[in-house]
């Protein structure tokens, strides 16, 4: 396998540098569109509206349109995003495995350690395993801005992007407002026969028939010479690019994250306190501090 990204997983001061590999690949038969007649290669053109010409790659930009106007982005203004220029997965959250609904699931990546990250890979392995929690991050890739879980699997970490909360649509439906009765003897049957059908997944009993028989199907034509002598070209770019955080003393980043974390703390705590002396009018101020002090106690957990 390939590398189609490398970078660091980040959180507090630990950095853990690694590389991205799909973990899943299309195994449908490729098929392309010809001439039926002399099996010649149908290619579409890349042909300008305005003034009809076949425009090259590199003077095609991106645009929005909002139906009146058109907004051109080019590769400059795309790359100026600080977002695209980041090179790290960053840990926002951790949190617990059941909590992450299948249905927000995208794409699958492994993470493979750098030879100098073994241990810092190793030991956020075994924690998140041991604390049964998937890290929540963000990350950018292919000009795009992704939200993804960080979760174990067997001895390896796995990245899997998650769709945005917008993304997802709700099951609005009228039907599902209607409550039909079902008796005691329906259950009791629907029961019985999901038994009948009950066992263990295991997904390496279970194939695509439809590409196999395809594939025999272009097999067999092959074996008796229904086939056309065209040259066909292929071209295919995969993104790999170097890069990583600085690898930096594991034990001592750990340490001086808990200790700020913990400082954190102790300020948040010292400053309630000093605000609850104040006179009765000055509450309200009180409140707004605690409000804003939060988010250090819970900075000041995860850590440890």
């Amino acid at each position: 396998m390939r590398a189609i990204w490398t970078g660091a997983i980040t959180f507090g001061l630990v950095n853990v540098p690694v590389k991205v590999y799909s973990a899943t690949e299309d195994h449908d038969v490729p098929l392309h569109q010809v001439h039926d007649e002399d099996g010649g290669r149908i290619r579409y053109q890349r042909r300008c509206e305005i003034d009809g010409k076949v425009i090259p790659y590199e003077h095609i930009a991106k645009a929005y349109d909002d139906g009146e106007r058109t907004v051109i982005l080019t590769p400059e203004d795309l790359s100026s995003l600080p977002s695209e220029r980041s090179r790290e997965i960053d840990v926002v959250e951790f949190v617990p495995n059941d909590q992450l609904d299948p249905l927000m699931f995208d794409r699958s990546y492994y993470l493979e350690p750098d030879s100098k990250s073994l241990k810092a890979y190793a030991l956020l392995r075994k924690t998140l395993e041991d604390e049964e929690r998937t890290a929540i991050v963000e990350f950018a890739l292919r000009q795009k801005t992704r939200l993804a879980a960080l979760r174990v699997r067997g001895n390896v970490l796995v990245l899997q992007t998650l769709l945005w909360h917008d993304e997802i649509r709700e099951a609005d439906f009228p039907s599902l407002d209607q409550t039909p009765r079902i008796s005691d003897r329906e259950l009791q049957l629907s029961s019985a026969l999901m038994e009948s059908f009950a066992g263990d997944f295991e997904p390496e009993k279970f194939t695509d028939e439809y590409q196999a028989e395809l594939r025999k199907l272009i097999d067999a034509k092959l074996e008796q010479g229904e086939s056309v002598d065209t040259a066909a070209t292929f071209g295919e770019e995969e993104e790999g690019k170097k890069g990583g955080g600085e690898v930096i003393d594991l034990m001592e980043a750990l340490q001086r994250s808990v200790e700020r974390s913990w400082s954190s703390k102790s300020s948040s705590s010292t400053t309630s306190s000093s605000s609850a002396k104040k006179s009765p009018e000055k509450k309200p101020a009180a409140k707004s501090t605690s409000s804003r002090k939060a988010p250090a106690k819970k900075s000041a957990k995860k850590p440890a």
